[in-house]
């Protein structure tokens, strides 16, 4: 994958393009900063200007600016001084749905190119008034909507940012805060590059960290994500595209649901991505999820180097069949390595506003897994110098999976499910289970528990092919005949 000078390439571009932009102030177009004027008509007409003028860049100074929906237009930046708040409207009427993207949203860009918010300042939505303000309108009859367990549909909350089919762009340095639902999407779009943003998204349903949807060329470094959502999510939502040539670098994440996700729309696919330096903690779910469920595909995918502290789950690969309409999903290539993580015994997220869901019980602390479908095998991945830990203590009284075959075979398939590691409920291994696979590759691998479980480390059902070098510990003690393998054939082990 020579992803990275392409990079390169595109990060000069994209600061050249920034550095000779003309400045613009904000209050010269009537721009109040004073928390209680609504501005979006001014700054949409300074953003008309300033494009219409070739470009430029619009600077806000210290001040709260109170806005509704507005759209960023081609060769226009935003520049927010620390101080600068863009505050959304608490008004649920000062927002609409765009026709193109079928979403409610503050900043709009759709098919523009060269565009950015940069700076230190801050994009707070006020998401949870605003979406109370809707939900009450919902109650009084006045705006209709399928309420999802009294709260509105996700696009009918505003988020901060959605920019559709946009190429340049440049997202750097500042912060988000409380979106009404998703914070941030970028669909597809190309040569998007986000850095050094700090997101604070956890204030309400569906507040997601940042969605990449059917996009090229990305770099996103630098940047951290607290969220109530998946965290760094990438998506898919046409069957005839792809989320490809993606860089993730340095960034930590915190998710009451994953830390990093590929889907879980993925009609199209995921491709070409490397992802280094990746701290996640006290999430609910996967520290890293990969999903082909909709008739996508996911291949040449590099993972390198993870701390993964208090989350609920290391590793989730799954092909799964929900929508897929015929299309073939398949997933492969895929390493991962240089991974440090810690599962503890109690739910991770608790005490944050908006916890994942109480999981069905009965189910043991579930493994790590590799899960196809029996005419969709995952194929060649590599989990290399990986050290996982684990509370132990998998009770067999509380709940039990045998590795007999009829225990094993008993295991449904699951293929429409949603797709999360837990759907499965209790699974036969503590450490790492294996379904539907080719070629799955363990490289100075290391689980370790600190209780007794009844279950062995490593189970694999229908495998075929891979070169087992892995070290099972129960509190420093290595443990023996630690795998059991089912209708599976050659694998070595060390």
């Amino acid at each position: 994958m020579k992803i990275l000078p392409i990079f390169l390439i595109i990060i000069q571009a994209l600061t050249f393009r920034l550095a000779v932009a003309q400045d613009y102030k904000a209050m010269d177009f009537g721009i109040n900063g004073d928390g209680q004027a609504l501005n979006t008509r001014s700054i949409q007409a300074a953003i008309d200007y300033i494009t219409n003028k070739g470009g430029g860049t619009l600077r806000f100074t210290p001040g709260n600016y109170v806005t509704g929906s507005f759209y960023l237009k081609s060769n226009v930046t935003l520049h927010l001084e620390q101080g600068a708040n863009l505050l959304g409207s608490n008004n649920p009427f000062d927002y609409h749905k765009d026709t193109v993207v079928n979403w409610q949203s503050m900043i709009y860009a759709i098919r523009q190119h060269n565009i950015g918010i940069v700076g230190k300042g801050t994009i707070n939505g006020r998401g949870f008034q605003t979406a109370m303000n809707a939900l009450q309108n919902v109650h009084k009859g006045i705006v209709q909507d399928e309420l999802k367990l009294d709260r509105l549909r996700e696009w009918n909350r505003p988020e901060n940012i959605y920019f559709r089919e946009c190429k340049h762009v440049v997202i750097k340095d500042i912060t988000l805060r409380d979106p009404g639902s998703w914070n941030q999407t970028y669909d597809q779009c190309e040569d998007l590059h986000v850095e050094g943003i700090y997101v604070d998204s956890k204030s309400y349903w569906n507040n997601d960290g940042i969605d990449v949807v059917d996009c090229k060329n990305v770099v996103i470094r630098n940047c951290f994500f607290d969220a109530a959502d998946d965290a760094i999510c990438f998506k898919s939502h046409d069957a005839n595209a792809v989320c490809e040539n993606v860089l993730v670098e340095n960034c930590t994440a915190r998710s009451s649901a994953s830390a990093l996700k590929f889907g879980t729309v993925s009609r199209g696919g995921f491709r070409n991505f490397v992802v280094k330096n990746l701290v996640v903690y006290d999430t609910y779910r996967s520290a890293i999820t990969f999903a082909a469920v909709d008739g996508g595909f996911v291949e040449n995918i590099l993972v390198d180097g993870v701390r993964s502290i208090n989350t609920g789950n290391v590793i989730f690969l799954r092909i799964g069949d929900r929508w897929s309409k015929g299309k073939k999903p398949f997933m492969k290539n895929i390493t991962i390595r240089n991974v440090y993580a810690e599962v503890p015994a109690n739910k991770p997220d608790l005490g944050y506003s908006y916890e994942g869901p109480v999981e069905d019980m009965p189910r043991n602390i579930s493994p790590a897994s590799i899960i196809g479908l029996p005419d969709h095998k995952i194929e060649n991945v590599t989990l290399e110098n990986i050290e996982m830990v684990y509370p132990g203590g998998g009770n067999a009284l509380y709940a039990y999976r045998g590795t007999d075959a009829k225990s094993l075979d008993g295991i449904p398939e699951m293929a429409n499910a949603y797709p999360e590691f837990s759907q499965f409920k209790e699974l036969p291994a503590w450490g790492l289970y294996i379904r539907h696979a080719k070629q799955i590759n363990l490289k100075n691998v290391s689980f370790r528990i600190k209780n007794t479980d009844y279950r062995p480390t490593i189970v694999a059902d229908d495998l075929e092919g891979g070169v087992w070098d892995f070290k099972s510990y129960l509190n420093g003690q290595v443990l023996k005949d630690s795998f059991h393998l089912h209708q599976s054939k050659e694998i070595k082990t060390n």
